[in-house]
């Protein structure tokens, strides 16, 4: 029987962390689901544009398994984020088109921090609640997604469609979503494999009362995004 394919897509300036967090338990746990005598039976496969190097948001690059050519219709997609260099991406016509069509087919959906740009950019989170980096929020609704703080949950969902916001929430998200597409034990064993049980020695974080640093780059985030997503052209270019 042949296993279906979960797709994480990245483009320069990817979060090596969310790609590395995600893609590490989210693979686990639906690896683990045979094993288990579950119903999951997935692979996972690291899409890009090309097979060549590119870079991230930190001194290492990464090279893709596999063009969006090489798996046009995933049954999973998860679209990592990249922080401030998901904005030029927006830009980039053939990836957003695989998102969109990708995305489209797929049995389920799923984005880390500002990955769900994408997924709005192309079309797929129009009236939905979904979830992105505290930072871009604005950005999210102006492509017509319903934004909505990922907490307490770690993460939103709306259909098919699962976002999450932050490194952080890319791991939750892959536990919480592994979850559900196998069953708890399944992940919950994943999460004691990599002993994962976060407690920041500072405590959680504050969003109601971020310090003046927090509001000044989330302000820069907003002004700079009308430079890199024109909403109209981008639609237009891909013939929605």
């Amino acid at each position: 029987m042949r296993k279906k394919t979960i797709a994480f897509v990245v483009y320069p300036g990817v979060s090596l962390l969310e790609l590395v967090g995600n893609h590490t338990l989210l693979s686990s746990i639906m690896g683990l689901g045979p094993r288990m005598k579950m119903k999951a039976g997935y692979e996972s496969v690291v899409v890009g544009e090309h097979l060549e190097a590119i870079p991230t948001d930190t001194p290492l690059l990464i090279i893709p398994q596999k063009t969006f050519v090489g798996v046009p219709q995933p049954e999973g997609l998860v679209v990592i984020g990249g922080g401030a260099d998901t904005l030029p991406a927006l830009e980039h016509a053939e990836l957003v088109e695989y998102v969109r069509r990708a995305g489209e087919s797929a049995e389920w959906v799923a984005s880390t921090s500002t990955g769900s740009l994408l997924l709005a950019a192309a079309g797929l989170l129009e009236g939905r609640l979904a979830t992105t980096h505290w930072a871009y929020a604005d950005r999210l609704e102006a492509y017509g997604a319903r934004y909505q703080p990922y907490r307490p949950a770690g993460w939103v969902t709306d259909g098919k469609f699962t976002t999450a916001a932050g490194v952080s929430g890319a791991i939750d998200m892959a536990i919480g979503l592994g979850a559900t597409l196998t069953n708890q034990a399944t992940a919950q064993f994943a999460q004691l494999m990599i002993e994962y049980d976060p407690q920041p020695p500072f405590g959680g974080i504050d969003y109601r009362h971020m310090k003046l640093l927090p509001r000044v780059i989330r302000g820069m985030s907003s002004l700079r995004a009308p430079f890199y997503t024109r909403k109209p052209r981008q639609l237009t270019r891909l013939g929605m």
